[in-house]
């Protein structure tokens, strides 16, 4: 599978998307929830690819396209950056666990994700659209009709039946942070799947709070670690 691929298509294209519904969001308050499927409809049977990513990310983000969270979607436009951040973030955190403004320049330079080996790579973007999927079903908004156009979004993204069948799976099981955090196989990749996580749920949500709060918990985070993300993101909201 090529997970990376698929993963790197929602975060790229997904700008434009986000762009236009923050553009049209004045107009789009006066639909209904009918009318705002269809909209999103249109775009997943589009046969440009942009529009085809951009609505899979816009249903996955759901009523949060016109707030905050849209922004730091923009922000993090890719895998790679996202990851860099999340790196950022774990050596500041770790600087300041040894009280040492240089323990985060000592440290090894994390691994670009493109010079992982083949499989590493698909476990790694796994893992991190694995936690956006959870992070988006944190406030229950995904109704069936939701989940068959991601389905023929995904589908018209990538040919690959193995891909589509997991991200389908992921879409509908229940949500399960203790499942979620088991694909963090180390303290980096743990950052990163909480940053991918707080790009898309709404922390004014009691519902997504308490999800981030036990998906924490379920990392072994720090409170300062998690503090320390929670800054990150913020700052590209």
């Amino acid at each position: 599978m090529d997970t990376r691929s698929l993963l790197d298509q929602l975060l790229k294209s997904g700008t434009d998307f986000l762009q236009n519904k923050n553009t049209d969001s004045t107009a789009s308050t006066q639909g209904d929830t009918s009318q705002q499927s269809t909209s999103l409809g249109s775009l997943l049977s589009d046969n440009k690819g942009g529009l085809l990513a951009g609505g899979v990310l816009g249903l996955l983000l759901g009523s949060k396209t016109g707030r905050k969270v849209g922004g730091k979607v923009l922000t993090y436009g890719s895998l790679a950056a996202l990851g860099t951040v999340a790196y950022k973030a774990y050596n500041n955190w770790q600087a300041q666990q040894n009280h040492s403004s240089t323990a985060a320049a000592a440290a090894p330079a994390a691994t670009p994700l493109s010079a992982l080996p083949a499989q590493e790579a698909e476990k790694h973007s796994r893992a991190v659209l694995c936690a956006m999927i959870g992070a988006a079903k944190a406030d229950g908004h995904i109704d069936e009709n939701e989940r068959r156009l991601i389905d023929q979004g995904i589908a018209s993204l990538t040919n690959d039946s193995e891909l589509q069948r997991w991200f389908d799976q992921e879409l509908h099981k229940p949500l399960n942070p203790v499942e979620i955090a088991r694909h963090a196989s180390s303290p980096e990749m743990a950052a990163e799947m909480y940053l991918a996580s707080l790009l898309i749920v709404d922390e004014d949500s009691f519902m997504e709070k308490a999800y981030l709060d036990e998906l924490a918990r379920q990392l072994k985070f720090d409170p300062s670690l998690k503090a320390e993300l929670e800054a990150q993101a913020k700052q590209a909201a």
